[in-house]
């Protein structure tokens, strides 16, 4: 069935990111630019549920392109995993004429959109937006870049302190199931080791790296941990590990948590949400349903949905030989 495209709904759910706003506000504005009506859905699923809705323009979305977090807020909605949740979904959507959508978030708000377009067979476009990178077809999310950059500037600062106090930190990064922030940032901060989950360390190892460390002269170290990482319960048992085999040690931990998801986004997740926005709202005038728009190989790429949530985003192999032969 061919819909005629004259008003797109746009909102951001999952944990917020930073270009997220920049993507707001190139859906928007793309819009305009085709003389397509666009409104914006606040707190997600959920106010799409509560038909929390409101008429966006060109100028609406004036100065955010440099803001972090979302402006139209996100939620998580139990509601909208039940039928009747989506069908309330639905009928507002109707209501308020609203012909497509586009959603920008992660792998769970994906999987909603997916759900939805399959029973109601109401189109649907994806950009990818979350800081941990973990989603499949696409080299880079939106706040991906950011965080990356938030992330060695704080280890930055924390090796100063390392080195005037002669001491070890474990410094934890977001990544609870992917190890990307952790493995780049380490390797641009030039940690000692990087523990991810996709490489199970073992403590034997981790030992023996931090003695060798020790043995070429380093006085102080610096571990990045991604959150996810499977060699201890948690980051506070892995210190009291260490010192107990360690004792030379001083050992101390950085979580940095969700600093990592705030400020200002950089030069590079602006333009790529600007050209995310386009894309997503050309491919649904276009007749297009039920993608995401990624980059790969620097180019804007469609990938089902359905493979952009069930596919594996792999770690980079190359950066974990470099990592090693950096950690010498």
């Amino acid at each position: 069935m061919t819909v005629t495209i004259k008003k797109i709904g746009v909102l951001t759910s999952g944990g917020d990111s930073p270009g997220m706003n920049a993507a707001i506000r190139s859906v928007v504005r793309t819009c305009a630019y085709y003389n397509i009506e666009c409104i914006g859905i606040y707190r997600g699923y959920q106010g799409m549920i509560e038909g929390d809705f409101k008429e966006m323009g060109a100028r609406s979305v004036h100065n955010i392109v440099n803001k972090g977090g979302t402006i139209l807020k996100s939620a998580r909605s139990k509601d909208f995993m039940t039928v009747e949740g989506r069908k309330r979904a639905y009928e507002n959507l109707k209501e308020a004429k609203v012909d497509a959508l586009v959603v920008i978030g992660g792998d769970g708000s994906f999987t909603g959109a997916e759900v939805f377009n399959k029973e109601y067979g109401f189109p649907v476009m994806g950009i990818p937006g979350t800081i941990d990178n973990d989603i499949f077809g696409t080299s880079h999310t939106l706040g991906y870049d950011t965080a990356l950059n938030t992330v060695v500037e704080a280890i930055d600062k924390i090796r100063d302190t390392a080195s005037s106090h002669n001491r070890l930190f474990f410094v934890e990064v977001m990544g609870r199931d992917a190890g990307h922030i952790a493995l780049n940032t380490g390797i641009g901060a030039g940690a000692e080791e990087i523990l991810i989950p996709e490489e199970d360390l073992g403590l034997d190892r981790l030992l023996e790296s931090l003695r060798r460390s020790k043995l070429s002269g380093k006085s102080s170290s610096i571990v990045v941990i991604a959150e996810g990482d499977k060699i201890g319960k948690n980051v506070f048992e892995l210190k009291d590990y260490v010192e107990e085999n360690m004792p030379e040690y001083d050992v101390r931990v950085s979580v940095l948590g969700h600093m990592q998801r705030g400020g200002s986004p950089s030069c590079f997740d602006r333009v790529l949400a600007s050209r995310l926005g386009v894309k997503a709202v050309e491919s649904l005038l276009e007749g297009k349903s039920n993608f995401m728009v990624g980059l790969l190989n620097d180019k804007v790429h469609l990938t089902p949905l359905e493979q952009a949530i069930k596919g594996h985003s792999e770690i980079d192999k190359e950066l974990l030989r470099v990592s090693d032969i950096m950690s010498i």
